[in-house]
């Protein structure tokens, strides 16, 4: 172990980690919906898209994606910030968050919980896979539609590093790879 380096609490080992941005998860079933700020996703799978993702049973969220089994993963820019705040401290059980934080909706192609107008993109899921739900809370989706808006393509996202500090993503850099 280098000298120069401090121990790290391990409660904030994730905010290492954090690779995606933080998200806003919309749930609806039988017209009850909600709308919970997550940056505990991952993809798993290029195709078709699997995104994993950690949503707690203690959630209003949980419960209405449980039942209505899909979502909207809606990806924001950092205007919308205060919304993503405001939405991560607040109980979709107790107020109606969308009206609340300003966020306009339209319906998914595919899915009943809505699409966020304001959000540069939006991925319609539903659930792929439970098996870990009742260990981890943790659900795997299946993206069936994708939808970006062209004119923000290259939106700033914003990125969780834990208890409140959140940081901007920077510049696209393209480096050589094999991928596709």
């Amino acid at each position: 172990m280098s000298r120069t380096k401090e121990a790290l609490p391990l409660a904030d080992a994730y905010g290492l980690l954090e690779p995606g941005p933080v998200v806003l998860l919309a749930t609806a079933h039988k017209g009850r919906r909600n709308v919970m700020t997550m940056s505990w996703h991952t993809m798993m799978e290029f195709e078709p898209p699997l995104v994993g993702c950690v949503v707690a049973r203690s959630h209003y969220s949980h419960e209405l994606l449980r039942a209505g089994r899909a979502c909207t993963i809606n990806i924001p820019s950092t205007a919308l910030a205060d919304a993503v705040v405001g939405c991560g401290n607040t109980l979709g059980s107790e107020i109606d968050k969308f009206a609340e934080f300003g966020l306009r909706t339209s319906p998914a192609s595919l899915v009943q919980a809505p699409l966020i107008d304001a959000c540069h993109a939006n991925l319609e899921c539903r659930i792929a896979d439970t098996k870990m739900v009742a260990s981890y809370d943790f659900f795997v989706l299946e993206v069936v539609a994708a939808w970006i808006d062209p004119r923000r393509r290259n939106a700033r996202t914003l990125h969780h590093r834990g208890w409140g500090a959140f940081m901007k993503a920077g510049p696209t850099v393209q480096l050589a790879s094999r991928m596709r």
